[in-house]
């Protein structure tokens, strides 16, 4: 089955192409998968049979990575990220296949952060799967934290709920983060590309910086995120 396209406007190029996840549940501004976290609507590509259960997994060598080699391929966009972080693992092999910049991953930050393991945590979707196989610098497996399998956020990915709470979510990822705040604690990288619509309420909890995908975005191709949501301290 070929990729399902949602292009933006007629006859405009656009700057970015995000290749999705076949999921349906909500996505609200600041998810990568929201025309309302841009400043111009982006060409959406989602990859049929792409469920969550099976890109979100502890061993990423077995993901099926060629619908996303081809969708990529076949992309508008002058910039092609992913909505899954857990496809860091094939950050090479994409943009080797590609004459554009390609970014899998908020985690392809890591090297740039200039960050201890200690300093830093790692926000994910699910931290009892991303491991250091994920990671650009395996020594950063230990900073990672993540959603527990109650969460609401979570349940929502995972069960491709029609549902989301936002105001739920928010405290809870929050929650999540709070025991893991040391004074050693300088940044928080948030892994998943749901979280980015609870960037700066997390930023306000902890007083610290907290980054995310659509940071890198931004970074390679300026104007493309909507103000509210980039970097926020």
């Amino acid at each position: 089955m070929a990729a399902q396209q949602h292009p933006p406007i007629p006859g405009m190029t656009p700057a970015l192409t995000v290749l999705q996840l076949d999921t349906t549940f909500p996505r609200i501004p600041g998810d990568i998968g929201c025309v309302g976290t841009y400043r111009a609507a982006p060409e959406i590509v989602k990859i049929p049979g792409a469920a969550v259960a099976r890109i979100v997994t502890s061993d990423p060598a077995r993901i099926d990575i060629a619908p996303f080699v081809q969708a990529a391929q076949a992309a508008q966009g002058q910039l092609i990220t992913t909505s899954c972080g857990f496809l860091s693992y094939w950050q090479s092999t994409i943009a080797d296949a590609l004459d554009r910049h390609f970014i899998s991953s908020a985690l392809m930050a890591l090297p740039t952060l200039d960050l201890s393991p200690n300093e830093l945590l790692i926000c994910t979707f699910d931290p009892d799967k991303l491991n250091a196989a994920h990671l650009p610098d395996p020594r950063f497996a230990s900073s990672i934290v993540g959603l527990a399998p109650g969460t609401h956020l979570r349940q929502v990915i995972e069960g491709d709920l029609a549902h989301l709470d936002p105001d739920r979510a928010q405290l809870e990822l929050i929650a999540t983060l709070r025991p893991h705040i040391t004074d050693r604690t300088r940044h928080i990288l948030l892994e998943c590309t749901n979280m980015p619509p609870y960037k700066r309420a997390i930023a306000q909890a902890f007083g610290l910086p907290v980054s995310d995908i659509l940071d890198l975005i931004e970074a390679a191709q300026p104007g493309t995120i909507h103000p509210d949501f980039l970097s926020a301290t």
